[in-house]
């Protein structure tokens, strides 16, 4: 399954997933240390961040990624909740992660959300590819 994900994987799609993880990477590490040095708990400023960077990347993986330019606001909602959905399950593994390397390993916060956040972008792809942004028989998304 992996391996034919791979094979369709055009070099656009894989360019600007890319592309679109690191930027969604910067809004979510600058918004969380923003409030980091506002004073929030890491709790705090790991969910904020996280919100803001799921909005961005919705935007950006269905418009510049995955060309879904379905705007209807039936197909808008069913994809935006799909998208959430999805990264609410890595949002788990997110704050899971935080809490085991930072509140119990000790470890330096910043090391801690680089593993996260390279964990995230990993898992987020295969859903958006095959189910949330997926083409139907008729070219559209």
């Amino acid at each position: 399954m992996i391996s034919s994900i791979w094979s369709k994987l055009s070099n656009r799609e894989s360019v600007t997933y890319i592309i679109c993880g690191v930027l969604t990477t910067a809004v979510d590490w600058i918004t969380h240390r923003i409030l980091w040095h506002m004073g929030a708990e890491y709790q705090v400023s790991t969910a904020v961040s996280w919100a803001a960077a799921v909005l961005f990347a919705f935007i950006s993986n269905k418009f510049w990624v995955f060309r879904s330019f379905e705007t209807e606001l039936k197909r808008l909602w069913k994809e935006f909740v799909s998208f959430v959905a999805c990264r609410i399950a890595t949002f788990a593994v997110t704050m899971a992660g935080m809490v085991v390397m930072v509140g119990m390993l000790h470890w330096n916060e910043f090391l801690g959300k680089l593993v996260v956040s390279a964990a995230s972008m990993v898992l987020n792809y295969i859903p958006s590819k095959l189910f949330i942004f997926k083409k139907t028989g008729d070219g559209r998304s």
